[in-house]
Parts: structure tokens; C-alpha cells; sequence
């Protein structure tokens, strides 16, 4: 019996309460579909999503189920940067999920769709469908297109910097703001919300060719009609997520995370997400994979390429038939078939012909935004995870967006207990080329773990700066950051990790290479690493973890999210069924 019916026959209110809702008799005996979105004016990813949801109710309809529509809408890092609301971007993360629970457990659904574009809600989604374990898949709202001459949000943070030097109008920086962000969808670059959107369809849970496809053309809507009839496919076919998320559905998504040099916040929501569906899954198989695996892909911001391009020369599906000898290619998809059998599909059906017919406007072939396995964009993978006695535990930095020069450098720390001292510190001069910024005492359970992407970008409007000054932290980094950053040191600060300990003038050495990141000396004189350690163990003897003020929601989440290595979150297990 379904969940839905018998729910009914153990409820008498069930129907008159649907009925008033809108529903007519014959609804009642349907199969019951939850389309669950974050639509709402909260950005430019999910304020298009009530359309899309609409097209996947008329595919239930068509395809013999009722469709039931709800909201939890999420925030933007890019609206939340430089204030308190920066803190709740993880928390937004397990709310999000954890209402799509609620939602489908409360009104006994029986299968799902979940829509969101973006970087919490995805993941949030995500770890939804594998707690929930119903007939269910997800949907990706596509890419933002790009804005003249591929300028994103980010120029902002230039064109700010120029009128502050009197080297542009306001006039004129206020044209770049109104041309960023032309129409709905993620932003045009490998952020964290493009990167969830590639992950998303590497691990088989939304249909073939969805992620990053132009979030304001037609073809997305049609798409969206497919998943609503995909849906009741689903539970017919007693097809659930379980059956899909296996360890090497997780593998296909880490080989294609470092194929277009994923964001390091999946080093987050990856692991949270095969939490849920009780796959484990850490640092150390990115690092594994980005060993491997090359990227082929240079998107925005550290390559060349808004995210539409990479749709165009064939999106996912055409970077897995360039990475079959990685793949799991027999991975089961919510299609109810393999990874090999889809791509197979997509090639008779003349996908990969209309997608690259696009490119033909902008006179560019597929073969030079997906770079052929020969010749790569980069040898290997975007990302390295680093230990050391700073980092024991590990720490992540997107080495694709880093200058050669500074793979391996040394400097002198220059310790902050907050991102907004560090930018006024780099601000007004006092953070000098060389130098090594280290912004602690912002990690999960200290205040959130937010972004330092003001902190970064900061650094990069200052050529003085951009390449020669690293900045590490127990925090995590925009899918957008450039330079020399190394986030999630592990453990935090506020656990008593080494970051806590690091003085002024510690020397900091960060080798890529090597894979380390170390304290190697002591007022600016390099040590061996005895004394180091003797040093650092008499600073942690005299610590005192610090008074933190978190309270409501931010406090529930300090107090029960898990390590970073371990996806930071407060619903890292799962449920009974």
C-alpha cells in the first residue's frame, strides 16, 4: 500500500483537509508527489524555481500521481557576505534539509522532487532525498547567463576598489552591478552552487544534461515536466535513493568534482550528504582523486569560461564520455539506468549536436571549453588537502586558483580573531607582500563557519598583495575565491586546534606539493620542528578557549555540528527507516 493511502485509512481528517486544500475526490486516491522548492526572492537561483515547479505538476498530473507544492526557501552568501548573516550559511544548509523531512514525513508523501539552484539548498536536497530514502530526484535550476564581456557579481569588488582610488565614476561601476547578473539561475562561474549542480548529476540523482543548462531558456522547462513525471516513475519502479547512492556513485561525483576544479565547500556537503545515505566519505578520497584525475574544464573564475559554455560543449554528460576510464560507468541513475546506458541515449537522441550548436555563436568548439583527456586544462585535479602540524587533522586549498609561485611559500603570521579585523588590516596597509593572514576562531563550532570571501577579494583588488600573501583559516571560502587560500583547518581554534596557538611572527610554510601545511619557525627565525612542537605545546598549556556569543539557531548549530572533516553538520546521521 502507499504511504499516502495508508495514511488515509488511519486518519479520517486526511481528506476533508486535502479537500479544502483544493484537492477533488479523485485526487485522494492517487499517488501523492511532493514538489519541494526553495523559490522565493532570496536570489537570482531560486526566484524562477515557482515556474519550474508549475511545469513538474503538470508532469505528475500527466503521468497519474498529485503533485502537492512547498517552499523553504534559501539565503545567498553573496547577499550575506560581510555581516553576522554569513554564519548561518551552513545552519541554512541542515533547516533546509530538515524541513524537506518534515514536509515529506508529515503528510506522508510518496515519492519527491526537490528544485534549488544554488549551494546550501542543493546539498540541503541532497541530504534530504538520502535521509528520506522515497522515490525521489532532484533539479537542478540551471546557470545564469553571462553578463558582458563574461562579467559576474564578483567585478564588483574591482569596480569598488576603483572608485575608492578615484579611478571610476559611481555612474560607471553602477553599470557593471546592473549588468552582472543579466537573468535567474547560479552564477556564471565554478562557485559552490555550479559545482553542486555538476555533483548533483554525477551521483545519478537529477536526469541527464539538467545541471548547469540556461536557467531562463525552454528547454529547462521541459526538463522540469520529465521530472515530474519522473517521479511517479520512480515509485512505480520502487526505485529509491539508497539504490543509487552507492560508494561509487560518490566516486563518479569526486572524478567529475575535479574535472571542472570543483569548490572546496564540497569537501562540506559531499561528506554530509554520504552521511546520510551511510556512505563515508572524507578528505582524503578528494585528495585521492584530484591526484588523478585532470581537470578539463577551466571555468570562471580561475579559468576562462561561464558556466552556460560548459553546458553547451555537452555539460556533464560530455565530460563523462571524455572520463569513462575513470567512471563508474554501470552506476545506477534515477533514469533506471546506468551512467553508460544514458550516455548512449543522449548520443542517439543528438544531445551532444544541439548543446554545441550553441557554441557556433560564439565561434568556439566543445572540444576547447571540455578539453580532451590528452591535452587537459590542468594535469591534475584543482585541490589539495594539506596536514601538518597546523592542519592534523587537514585543510583545503583550491590549487588551481593559485599562483605557481606560491605552491610553496613561507612568511610571517599575521593572526586575526575575526575576517572584519583582518580586511581593515589589509586594508590600511598593514598587511605587507609575504605575509601569511590567519583568520581564526571561525570554524563550525566557534561561529558557523563562514566564508572569508571579503577577506580574499580584499587581497586580490591590491596587485601589491594578490599573489604573494596566503591566507589560512578554520573557515571555509567562496566556490569564487582566488589566490592563496587554505580553509577548514582542522580542528578549529575553538577546539583547541594549533591554529589557536599561531603568534605574530610565527613562520608558516604552505607546500602544495608536499601536501603540508606547518608552523616552521618561531619570531621569524626558521626551527626545527622539535622546537616548534615544544612551543606550541607550552602556547596550548596557558590557552583559554575564548567566550563565544552564538544564541538562537547559530547556537543549536555550535553546539551540535559535526567536524569539518566530517561535513560540519547538525544531521550527520541516519534515521530509522
Amino acid at each position: 500500500m502507499l504511504r499516502s493511502q495508508a495514511s488515509r485509512a488511519v486518519n479520517p481528517e486526511h481528506d476533508p483537509l486535502r479537500l479544502a486544500s483544493g484537492w477533488t475526490p479523485d485526487d485522494l486516491a492517487l499517488p501523492q508527489v511532493l514538489l519541494e522548492s526553495t523559490h522565493g526572492d532570496s536570489h537570482p537561483g531560486s526566484i524562477h524555481l515557482g515556474g519550474l515547479v508549475q511545469e513538474a505538476r503538470a508532469g505528475v498530473f500527466k503521468a497519474g500521481g498529485k503533485p502537492a507544492v512547498y517552499t523553504a526557501t534559501d539565503i545567498c552568501d553573496g547577499v550575506a557576505t560581510g555581516h553576522a548573516g554569513m554564519s548561518y550559511s551552513l545552519v541554512s544548509r541542515d533547516i533546509i534539509a530538515a524541513m524537506v523531512e518534515i514536509h515529506a514525513r508529515s503528510a506522508a508523501f510518496d515519492s519527491l522532487v526537490t528544485f534549488s539552484s544554488c549551494d546550501k539548498a542543493i546539498p540541503a536536497h541532497l541530504m534530504a532525498l538520502a535521509t528520506l530514502d522515497l522515490p525521489g530526484l532532484h533539479f537542478c535550476g540551471g546557470s545564469m547567463a553571462p553578463g558582458p564581456e563574461s562579467t559576474t557579481a564578483v567585478v564588483c569588488y574591482e569596480t569598488r576598489e576603483k572608485v575608492q582610488r578615484g579611478e571610476m565614476t559611481p555612474e560607471r561601476a553602477l553599470a557593471y552591478a546592473v549588468d552582472a547578473c543579466p537573468s535567474c539561475g547560479a552564477c556564471q562561474y565554478m562557485g559552490t552552487a555550479s559545482t553542486m549542480q555538476v555533483l548533483s548529476e554525477a551521483l545519478g540523482l537529477a536526469l541527464p544534461g539538467n545541471a548547469l543548462m540556461p536557467a531562463s531558456g525552454g528547454l529547462i522547462r521541459h526538463y522540469a515536466d520529465r521530472a515530474g513525471a519522473r517521479a511517479v516513475g520512480l515509485l512505480r519502479d520502487g526505485l529509491v535513493p539508497s539504490t543509487i547512492l552507492t560508494p561509487q556513485a560518490f566516486e563518479n561525483a569526486l572524478v567529475l568534482h575535479a574535472a571542472v576544479s570543483g569548490s572546496t565547500n564540497a569537501l562540506l556537503h559531499l561528506p554530509a550528504i554520504a552521511a546520510a545515505a551511510g556512505v563515508t566519505l572524507g578528505p582524503a578520497d578528494f585528495d585521492r582523486v584530484h591526484r588523478v584525475v585532470p581537470v578539463l574544464a577551466g571555468m570562471q573564475l580561475t579559468g576562462a569560461w561561464p558556466t552556460q559554455m560548459l553546458w553547451f560543449a555537452g555539460g556533464v554528460p560530455g565530460l563523462m564520455r571524455e572520463l569513462r576510464e575513470f567512471l563508474h560507468l554501470d552506476a545506477l541513475t534515477v533514469t533506471g539506468r546506468t551512467v553508460e546506458q544514458n550516455l548512449d541515449d543522449l548520443e542517439r537522441s543528438g544531445f551532444f549536436e544541439r548543446t554545441a550548436a550553441h557554441l557556433s555563436a560564439y565561434g568556439v568548439r566543445p572540444e576547447q571549453v571540455i578539453q580532451p583527456l590528452a591535452a587537459p586544462w590542468s594535469p591534475d585535479g584543482g585541490l589539495a588537502v594539506l596536514t601538518g602540524n597546523l592542519a592534523p587533522e587537514g585543510s583545503v586549498v583550491k590549487h588551481a586558483s593559485v599562483a605557481p609561485a606560491m605552491h610553496r611559500h613561507t612568511g610571517p603570521a599575521r593572526p586575526f580573531d575575526s575576517e572584519n579585523d583582518a580586511v581593515l588590516a589589509i586594508e590600511t596597509g598593514r598587511v605587507k607582500p609575504g605575509d601569511v593572514v590567519v583568520i581564526r576562531y571561525v570554524g563550525p563550532r566557534a561561529a558557523g563557519m563562514p566564508e572569508m570571501f571579503r577577506a580574499t577579494e580584499t587581497l586580490h583588488a591590491k596587485p601589491a598583495l594578490r599573489d604573494t600573501v596566503a591566507l589560512v583559516t578554520d573557515g571555509r571560502f567562496s566556490g569564487a575565491t582566488r589566490g592563496p587560500a587554505v580553509g577548514h583547518v582542522t580542528p578549529e581554534a575553538l577546539q583547541g586546534g594549533a591554529i589557536a596557538f599561531v603568534a605574530a611572527g610565527d613562520l608558516v610554510t604552505i607546500d602544495i606539493p608536499a601536501r603540508r601545511l606547518d608552523v616552521t619557525g618561531v619570531d621569524g627565525i626558521p626551527a626545527p620542528p622539535q622546537e616548534v612542537a615544544r612551543d606550541l605545546e607550552r602556547r596550548a598549556a596557558a590557552w583559554r578557549p575564548p567566550s563565544m556569543k552564538a544564541t538562537g539557531v547559530l547556537a543549536l548549530f555550535a553546539r551540535e555540528a559535526s567536524t569539518t572533516a566530517q561535513g560540519a553538520s547538525m544531521l550527520t546521521s541516519r534515521p530509522p527507516a
